[in-house]
């Protein structure tokens, strides 16, 4: 009888522990925004974009490929399209076609903002041009949508941007901040020519910068599991990226008399230990803050588990983790890629090599992940190399209660109300990574709505955006950096 009055004890403790937290846990929505000034946005704004989306600005792996004409051609497109920019900016570019304005702030002692995207887009797969709606570089519309390479990834939002100024300065607008406008060349393939000679120059001349915005996240206009809302999803860090082949070489042979096991047999094995024992799943790289944003926006019960996170954890990683995309926010991911042996079906490979790709969540790094894949496998007959083409560390965090992230939100709220506003971990690459050496706080945003449907449209078939949606996109960025300003 004793046992259960303790026990009793503890339980009524317990819930008071969790419902005091539950209430402490308040809302971190701006509230009480004022609507931004009227932006007309016309047709011709619409009419520029169509232009810019028919340019196959297309960048390949190999330079050799990229037709350079295109890019030369785009270049002349801004200047005829946005003469005051042209006249009253100062524009720099790097390795030709990488372009860098400036908009001179009238107060020095403050840092300036930038605003970055890209104007390269991934080619058309082959065979698929036939299904889309509207062909990708025709820069057609239809039911309100306009179609083409480049109108979700990145252009929309080079030409927004562009867009913004210009009707800034037609107004007679003169900024106390600086802002800087840098649009890269190459980052659907690495970004080298492009975002990192810029970001090296700016290091190099000790300038800082008090926020910088490039894409990532949305607004995802059918919510999250929990709250469907509008949530628009502010990325304050991304992962790393690294390729690892694992190679083991065998005497081969023909296959009428097989050893026990193979050189695929033993790079299978290989790859199956790493799928079955994935990187732990942590909550401390983006989404403990993202719970901080959207907890207390949900319902009753969601609101205690995530009020509580020092209870609920294991449960909140069980539940994530169903969802590939959930899975992926957790932990580092383990994705097999390419298989490579033999060359005859009665003939033993000598050879067999693996290619798996990771995205390496915060906190970790490629030194940490090659460490875990030997590990795993702990086998002397594979090797274990990182392939050097392309690696990306993941990024700092950035602070959503610093000034960009809240200028951010304070946008947000004005030119789409009702949204909900989150940080998040952006599990793409970006070209934004570069510009940490000259700002700490990097945030990752591109002002568009799109539900599960639309992300599907990214890099893939009928990549399209609402002309409606893009209007609101210029809005967004005339209204970000007047409320830039101090």
């Amino acid at each position: 009888m004793k046992r259960l009055r303790w026990l009793l004890i503890g339980l009524v403790i317990l819930v008071a522990v969790l419902l005091v937290n539950m209430l402490r846990f308040s809302s971190k929505q701006l509230t009480e925004v004022a609507p931004p000034a009227t932006i007309s946005v016309g047709d011709s704004a619409v009419h520029r974009l169509v232009k810019a989306l028919q340019l196959r600005t297309v960048s390949y792996s190999d330079y050799a490929l990229t037709d350079t004409t295109q890019f030369e051609q785009f270049l002349r497109l801004l200047e005829q399209s946005f003469p005051r920019i042209h006249r009253q900016l100062k524009l720099e570019t790097f390795n030709q076609y990488g372009l860098l304005y400036a908009w001179k702030g009238r107060d020095p002692a403050l840092k300036p903002v930038l605003l970055t995207g890209h104007y390269d887009v991934v080619p058309v797969i082959q065979g698929t041009q036939k299904m889309w709606k509207r062909p990708p570089f025709g820069g057609l519309s239809e039911g309100g949508f306009l179609y083409g390479r480049g109108t979700l990834d990145d252009k929309s939002s080079v030409l927004a941007q562009l867009e913004a100024v210009e009707w800034l300065l037609s107004t007679g607008f003169q900024p106390e901040r600086t802002i800087m406008l840098a649009y890269g060349q190459d980052e659907e393939v690495t970004g080298f020519r492009g975002a990192q000679t810029i970001a090296a120059a700016l290091e190099q001349r000790k300038i800082t910068l008090e926020y910088v915005l490039d894409e990532g996240g949305i607004i995802k206009t059918d919510g999250i599991p929990g709250l469907p809302k509008p949530v628009a999803l502010i990325g304050i860090g991304e992962k790393g990226y690294a390729s690892i082949e694992l190679t083991t070489v065998s005497k081969g042979g023909h296959s009428s008399m097989p050893p026990k096991q193979t050189s695929i047999g033993l790079v299978a094995d290989a790859v199956s230990k790493l799928e079955k024992h994935p990187f732990p799943a942590r909550l401390d790289a983006g989404l403990d803050q993202m719970f901080t944003y959207i907890g207390p926006e949900m319902p009753f019960g969601q609101r205690i588990v995530f009020a509580n996170q020092w209870l609920f954890a294991p449960i909140i990683r069980r539940i994530m983790a169903q969802s590939n995309s959930g899975n992926a926010t957790l932990r580092t991911t383990t994705a097999p890629t390419i298989f490579q042996a033999g060359v005859k079906d009665n003939v033993l490979p000598i050879e067999a090599t693996a290619t798996i790709n990771f995205r390496i969540l915060p906190g970790e790094t490629v030194e940490s992940v090659v460490e875990h894949v030997k590990e795993v496998i702990d086998d002397e007959r594979i090797q274990v190399n990182v392939l050097k083409k392309f690696i990306s560390q993941p990024s700092p965090m950035s602070d959503p209660a610093a000034l960009g992230f809240e200028r951010i939100h304070q946008t947000i709220k004005g030119v789409f109300p009702g949204t909900i506003v989150t940080p998040y971990l952006t599990l793409g690459g970006t070209d934004s990574r570069f510009y940490a050496r000259v700002c700490p706080q990097i945030y990752r945003f591109s002002p568009t709505p799109m539900n599960d449907e639309d992300t599907q449209r990214i890099h893939g078939t009928n990549e399209r955006i609402s002309l409606n949606d893009y209007r609101n996109m210029i809005r967004f960025y005339a209204t970000l950096i007047k409320n830039s300003q101090p």
